[in-house]
């Protein structure tokens, strides 16, 4: 009989590896080098609206956040913002895009066992060089049969990414954290969506669950996915 699903795509930030959180120690240092010109929650909310206006310039990443902490500097200093303050901005970036990967848990033994059957893909947002070397890091990288990094996931990017590494989107499942990225327009695309929570999740990759689809499935951990797969099959 054949398969139901023949290719299996994994997000890559906060689904196969720690991501937000050093986003949100970097936004804490941002609002302690601040704290003379705006409260925590005003700056936080002035830098959310940054990020928003410059996503179609920067896209996704931490060359786009850095370059929004410190136009958002500039904004509540009415430009007067010290030159160490910048200074401190882009050095708190360079160690983001320095730092170590540290795999969640259940990640290589999902991905691992999940290539001996299927297709595998990665599909990530974000800047090339980053993404790229989070994957050579991360000791996956030879598991995957393809990688696509992406500016921005929709039902149109899943069609063509499940085209042309497997059979389609009806015969692909996309797992990962962000329900508006991952999640959503997969399931739009006719797949598979399911979502594997993990931590905070930044304010634009919010969306209402799509609870009454049929290919939506939510699970505790990657630890479970193998199992989903099994009884999708056998369904």
């Amino acid at each position: 009989m054949a398969q139901k699903l023949t290719t299996i795509g994994f997000d890559a930030d906060d689904t196969l590896w720690h991501n937000e959180r050093f986003f949100r120690i970097t936004q804490e240092r941002f609002a302690d080098l601040l704290r003379d010109h705006a409260d925590p929650d005003h700056l936080s909310d002035r830098l959310l609206a940054a990020e928003r206006r410059n996503l179609g310039h920067y896209g996704f990443g931490v060359k786009g956040f850095v370059l929004s902490m410190i136009e958002t500097a500039l904004e509540v200093t009415e430009n007067r913002v010290p030159g160490a303050v910048l200074r401190e901005l882009i050095d708190a970036g360079q160690e983001m895009l320095q730092h170590p990967i540290e795999l969640l848990p259940h990640a290589h033994e999902a991905v691992e066992a999940i290539a001996d059957s299927h297709r595998v893909l990665l599909i990530t947002k974000g800047d090339l060089i980053d993404q790229e070397r989070k994957l050579a890091q991360s000791g996956l990288g030879d598991l995957f049969d393809g990688v696509e990094i992406v500016s921005d996931k929709t039902p149109e990017v899943y069609a063509r990414i499940f085209a042309d590494h497997g059979d389609g989107a009806v015969r692909g499942l996309m797992a990962g954290n962000s329900m508006k990225s991952d999640v959503v327009p997969m399931v739009d695309a006719g797949g598979w969506g399911v979502y594997v929570p993990h931590g905070e999740v930044w304010e634009f990759e919010k969306a209402p669950a799509p609870e009454t689809a049929p290919k939506y499935e939510a699970l505790d951990h990657l630890g479970q996915l193998v199992s989903l797969i099994d009884r999708i099959e056998q369904s």
